[in-house]
């Protein structure tokens, strides 16, 4: 990875040997990325950037709207939290076999867990809640759907993996972020589809888009309500 500068714009450079074509990309805390066939020289890289300028521009512009009314939630008892598209209160708790659990329509948290360790330890718990729900229902959705993609992934976990919400490894490896069990099931089931699908193709390709709609061909709006509410499917 390398950074960049085209006059107001930075970016990340990107270079990856089984890409084809330049991509440019706004990621999820408004860095500017830029992925590009390992070929490609630094200049040949700019000049992507500057032919793409007003697209940038108009995304970025947009991008900052989205982020605009981005929720901060606080650890106290009433505050909603996101799961599978559904908002559930916090409610705190004196005892409970776990530290966190959803019961009755409300995330339960033992109270001791922020009294001792403060919303760090309250914050772990909440991601270890999404990453084992979260690995438990992938797993399911991948089997699923694998099939009708045509492919077999080696293995599939769920982690924290930066500001994409899922990668798929040349060798055939799928890591999804903790983060999408806060989006809709038919949502998460599209992360899924999407990555599924790039073992067919690296690049967000027309022939890509024609793999996903092969199996969802009502992406788009899945796609859509992903981008218009990721900024607030976090802790």
């Amino acid at each position: 990875m390398t950074a960049r500068r085209v006059r107001d714009i930075e970016y990340q450079l990107l270079r990856s040997g089984e890409r084809r074509t330049a991509d440019v990309v706004i990621e999820r805390d408004g860095d500017i990325s830029v992925r590009v066939p390992a070929h490609l020289t630094e200049e040949q890289a700019d000049a992507v950037v500057e032919s793409k300028r007003q697209w940038i521009y108009r995304n970025l512009a947009e991008w900052r709207d989205l982020n605009a009314t981005r929720v901060v939630r606080e650890w106290v008892n009433g505050e909603g939290f996101l799961y599978l598209g559904s908002s559930y209160r916090l409610l705190f708790v004196q005892e409970q076999e776990v530290p966190l659990k959803l019961k009755d329509g409300r995330f339960c948290l033992l109270r001791k867990i922020v009294e001792s360790g403060g919303e760090a330890s309250a914050r772990r718990e909440f991601e270890r809640f999404y990453t084992e729900k979260g690995l438990e229902r992938i797993k399911k959705r991948v089997d699923y759907f694998a099939p009708k993609v045509g492919v077999a992934p080696v293995s599939v976990d769920v982690r924290e993996v930066g500001y994409q919400w899922a990668t798929c490894t040349t060798d055939g490896r799928l890591s999804f972020h903790w983060k999408s069990m806060m989006a809709t099931p038919k949502v998460i089931d599209y992360i899924v589809v999407h990555e599924l699908c790039h073992y067919h193709h690296r690049d967000h390709t027309d022939a890509f888009w024609n793999e996903v709609d092969k199996v969802l061909p009502d992406y788009r709006e899945r796609k859509e309500w992903l981008r218009r509410n990721g900024a607030g499917m976090d802790l």
